[in-house]
């Protein structure tokens, strides 16, 4: 930049990215004022950029070449730890797009070698003299054997703490981090990621500042009674002498006098879907302190309200008064035993002891017919100790079963069509809580409430235990949502996605039904998952393998804490899981017995690890908050 600016710089060539609208601001070396990207940038004669979106960075240069997606593309990769990949292309580019690679070859004055000769070419000198056939494997397994980097020996540098600069002595901090959604902003203009609830907040299509009720308080921000976080109040952040308003949100678990922002929005060009939504907090940013400012920053009361549109209290199961959708309690979190915990000491005590309290009516208890079930009878157990709340799932779901996307101001009115979401729990006290994440879906309930109310039988019991939906056949009553106690169906009241455009029906997954507007919707343990695989196995005349049929949601797990298959094998490794002391019911005294359980969450409060009662949490001292979520 500074180099730009000085004008030494006749040609800037901008291989992806987007530093006009992400790059920190540098001091002026000649007049020691702020220096922006695009301040610098304007200064060059020719200017080039190669992205996938004509934006920020794009509409300041005078050539921009569209840029084929990596999907589209033959290239290569390094892993972590140097392990190459070769990537190859899904499909033929859709616009005649151009890669990295294309661009280098003309800046080389090799202009016109496809990519794939250019991949080709490099990869003869380092595959040996049986090419083809190592080209063919490494395609195939999608990796390149034995190219690791050798392993380098490290030490703890005993001097390191003390080269560290001294920490300003400033009693308020404003910290900076990727957005748990769209990333640093590259992925704003994807509706899926923008309607996706953040882990701990659950806001939509939104930024906002992390603050604690402590520090809310100190400036005036606290309200006098119940929080609505609907119309949040606005804080005014300043960092050498910048200023940036934006609403505040007070955050269970976040360090006092300290507020957190995340990157990404605020973007003037980034598409139909993301342009002109929230607050560009990379406009307090500096080189000098990209992730922490200390100097020079005041946070303060700002003017007016905003609304945010989050799904908190949405679906919020009716715990005589307690709302378990978002909740701070101490004993009263497991009231119900919807989140069953104990320390890792209590448990090795005592296995049982998440059932402690527990009522289960018998399964006499019932007006249902005893469904028999001779063939497979799927189900489903999920790990409390494992999730991480990360969400993957709940994208997982909606890719594969052409879940639609509401907007912000249908979000804010409780129109949010997710099959599946992730609930938060908080234990403990407002400063330091322990934090619990649940994946909630249809609980597939053996005796399920919703089907007795229906009154066409779109709702049904199928011959391997799943609660299927019909949809020709709802009528929009809403009775089945009104008598679901887990709250996991969805109605769509209008026709939300647009199924004519023919470029969108790539997007969608042909095997699922697309729903007309006024039918309820819900998980199906994937049932079309389930068909295929059962087809499959049929072709073979073998019945179905245990861990061959995976959920989108299980596939999509990076901590494997779903599990799916079939409750009559015992082997399968569900059905063990359900023999588990840890396994529990949700809501087990309403007799709904579902075939979705859960493993309880168990906490190690070994003080060596930081741990203590009440204190620290179910992920290894994970703190609350979307500031350290990620």
């Amino acid at each position: 930049m500074r180099d730009m600016n000085a004008e030494r710089v006749d040609l800037l060539v901008i291989l992806g990215g987007n530093p006009v609208y992400n790059a920190p601001t540098v001091k002026d070396e000649r007049t020691g004022k702020d220096l922006t990207f695009l301040e610098a940038m304007k200064k060059v004669g020719v200017r080039v950029h190669l992205g996938l979106y004509v934006d920020e960075t794009a509409e300041h240069c005078q050539w921009h070449v569209a840029e084929a997606h990596y999907l589209e593309s033959w290239s290569d990769a390094l892993a972590y730890d140097g392990t190459a990949s070769i990537i190859q292309p899904l499909i033929q580019p859709l616009y005649g797009g151009r890669n990295v690679h294309d661009i280098l070859a003309v800046m080389g004055n090799e202009p016109g070698i496809p990519a794939y000769e250019i991949v080709r070419t490099y990869w003869k000198t380092r595959l040996g003299a049986n090419f083809e056939t190592a080209w063919k494997e490494a395609l195939h397994d999608g990796f390149i054997p034995n190219t690791a980097s050798a392993a380098k020996p490290v030490a703890l540098r005993a001097d390191f703490a003390a080269s560290l600069p001294a920490v300003p002595n400033s009693s308020q901090e404003i910290v900076f981090r990727l957005d748990p959604t769209i990333h640093d902003g590259r992925f704003a203009n994807n509706s899926w990621l923008q309607e996706l609830p953040k882990p701990i907040s659950k806001v939509t299509w939104d930024n906002y500042a992390i603050i604690s009720s402590k520090t809310a308080a100190s400036i005036g921000l606290a309200p006098k009674e119940e929080p609505s976080h609907a119309q949040a109040k606005m804080i005014k952040l300043v960092h050498q002498g910048r200023e940036l308003t934006m609403p505040a949100w007070i955050q269970p678990g976040h360090p006092d006098d300290s507020v957190t922002v995340y990157l990404g929005y605020g973007r003037e060009r980034a598409g139909g879907v993301g342009s002109k939504l929230g607050f560009n907090t990379y406009s307090l940013r500096t080189a000098e302190t990209p992730f922490i400012a200390h100097n020079g920053v005041k946070f303060e009361i700002g003017a007016g309200t905003y609304e945010l549109a989050s799904t908190q209290e949405h679906f919020a199961i009716d715990t005589s008064g307690i709302k378990t959708d978002f909740m701070i309690a101490g004993e009263d979190l497991t009231a119900r035993h919807i989140l069953r915990t104990a320390s890792l000491d209590e448990y090795s005590h005592d296995s049982h002891i998440l059932h402690h309290g527990a009522h289960k009516p018998g399964k006499e208890l019932t007006v249902f017919p005893h469904w028999k079930y001779d063939g497979y009878a799927w189900g489903m157990a999920i790990d409390l100790n494992s999730c991480v709340g990360c969400n993957a799932c709940v994208v997982a779901c909606q890719s594969e079963n052409n879940i639609a996307v509401v907007g912000k101001d249908l979000v804010a009115r409780g129109r949010i069509m997710h099959w599946l979401r992730i609930d938060t729990y908080f234990k403990g006290g407002v400063a330091n809580p322990e934090v619990y994440f649940q994946p909630m879906m249809c609980q597939q309930c053996e005796n399920a409430p919703c089907e007795v109310v229906c009154p066409v039988n779109a709702t049904v019991h199928d011959a391997e235990g799943l609660n299927v939906q019909v949809y020709n056949r709802c009528v929009g009553t809403r009775y089945c949502s009104n008598n679901c106690p887990y709250k996991v169906r969805r109605f769509n009241y209008l026709l939300y996605g647009d199924w004519e455009t023919p470029s969108l029906k790539n997007v969608r997954n042909p095997e699922v039904t697309i729903r007309s507007r006024g039918v309820m919707e819900k998980c199906t343990f994937c049932t079309q998952r389930i068909q295929a695989a059962k087809i499959e196995a049929e072709k073979q005349n073998r019945p179905v393998r245990d861990g061959e049929i995976q959920t989108a949601c299980q596939t999509a797990c990076p901590t494997e804490a779903i599990i799916f298959g079939n409750l009559n094998d015992p082997e399968s490794r569900v059905a063990k899981l359900k023999n588990e002391p840890r396994n529990y019911d949700v809501l087990a005294d309403l007799n709904t017995r579902p075939r979705a359980s859960y493993l309880g969450a168990i906490r190690n409060t070994n003080s060596e690890l930081g741990g203590g009662k009440g204190h620290g949490n179910s992920h290894g001292g994970q703190h609350a908050g979307d500031a350290n979520h990620g």
